[in-house]
């Protein structure tokens, strides 16, 4: 089995990671004049992922036995924080978060011996890529009323539904897709299904963009598409449940992509404050400056310090359902708060479409919607308190 090159320690990959995307990735990108909001083709996205893989860093979370490095849970906060403040626009490819090992999640342990050769381990090394289809038109945060509806027809499903805002599927060569297989036992009727996005009867629309500009995400559209019963995922029934393991360290793991971004824009934040002169002097001076760099440093200290310990829980195997939804509503919160401080210090240049500091804004407050909006955590947490 294919197998990683071992790393040292963390501080080792973190150095050998930041040189490939300071004298590697970024300068690819510069010398193809590639843009925030380009549309991104498979054959360009497949270098990274191949090429993290070959330097060490694509699937470390996998576990050993499928030729990842088991990584817990803080070491990849880490890394995450470390791609996504680098700068690079390629930087989700990096770590596998746009169709890589990331998609899979722990969905792995339920997986059948054929579906780990035919579907886990070529997204390990980068041959085929991956997306998590549940949202559907009129099913976002209420994930149990889902109507994709798949019946058995002898060894086989047939499919029909539309899956809707579908994450990294611009990239994925199969979904893992909920389905209602019961539709009288509720949330127990949903079971998950692994459907190749090249099957007659599957379609891919790219009818709406999102703020960012960025071609990732697509609709699914399902018509009469026969999968054999193999595709199952686990056991029918068990698909919900199966998404919600799923969903708490997700949450988390968004946190530190956040961070990473928002750190980015504290920087440069600081960088045009000691530039930028103003009656005589860099803009650094003033109190007013001051104060904004000085919350946006401690937003960044808090919201790191609640990633890591809530990581260090899920690397214990403790429950943090609670604990992710409070890091994910107060770290998108934040680090939105944290980009309009930067782009309020940037001033006009600070608002001008594509600047670093207003790409991140925009995509920094897609997060306070995506994996659960601010709403839905508050509930999670209340629930958690009053239970």
């Amino acid at each position: 089995m294919d197998t990683m090159t071992s790393y040292p320690d963390l501080d080792t990959l973190r150095v050998r990671l930041r040189a490939y995307l300071d004298e590697e990735l970024i300068p690819f990108e510069q010398e193809n004049g590639f843009g925030y909001e380009d549309r991104f083709s498979k054959e360009v996205v497949r270098k990274v992922w191949k090429r993290s893989r070959e330097l060490g860093f694509y699937g470390l979370q996998v576990p050993c036995e499928l030729g990842g490095q088991g990584m817990g849970v803080q070491d990849l906060c880490v890394l995450k924080d470390d791609v996504a403040a680098s700068g690079a626009i390629l930087f989700p490819h990096v770590l596998g978060d746009w169709g890589g090992p990331a998609r899979i999640g722990n969905l792995v342990k339920y997986a059948s011996p054929e579906q780990i050769e035919r579907f886990i381990l070529p997204v390990v090394r980068g041959e085929l890529g991956t997306c998590f289809a549940m949202t559907e038109p009129q099913s976002g945060s209420d994930a149990a009323s889902i109507r994709t509806r798949a019946v058995r027809d002898g060894d086989d499903y047939i499919i029909n539904g539309h899956k809707h805002y579908i994450s990294a599927s611009a990239f994925a060569d199969y979904a893992i897709t909920m389905c209602v297989t019961d539709p009288d036992k509720g949330s127990d009727g949903i079971s998950a299904i692994l459907i190749e996005l090249d099957r007659p009867g599957v379609s891919l629309t790219y009818d709406y963009l999102p703020m960012t500009g960025q071609h990732v995400d697509a609709d699914i559209v399902l018509r009469d598409v026969r999968v054999p019963r193999a595709n199952l995922l686990g056991e029918e029934g068990q698909g919900f449940r199966t998404a919600m393991g799923r969903i708490s360290v997700n949450r988390l793991l968004h946190c530190p992509t956040m961070t990473g971004l928002a750190r980015q824009a504290y920087h440069l934040a600081v960088d045009y404050a000691g530039k930028r002169q103003q009656f005589g002097g860099p803009i650094s001076r003033f109190q007013a400056i001051q104060h904004m760099l000085a919350d946006m440093a401690t937003s960044l200290y808090a919201c790191t310090s609640m990633i890591m310990a809530t990581a260090k829980m899920a690397d214990a195997g403790q429950d943090i359902r609670k604990e992710a939804s409070m890091c994910k509503l107060f770290v998108s919160e934040k680090c939105f708060e944290i980009a309009d401080k930067a782009m309020q210090i940037h001033g006009n240049v600070g608002v001008t479409r594509n600047h670093p500091v207003e790409f991140i804004f925009r995509r920094l407050r897609l997060y306070r919607i995506v994996t659960g909006t601010s709403e839905i955590q508050r509930n999670t947490i209340a629930k958690a308190i009053l239970s």
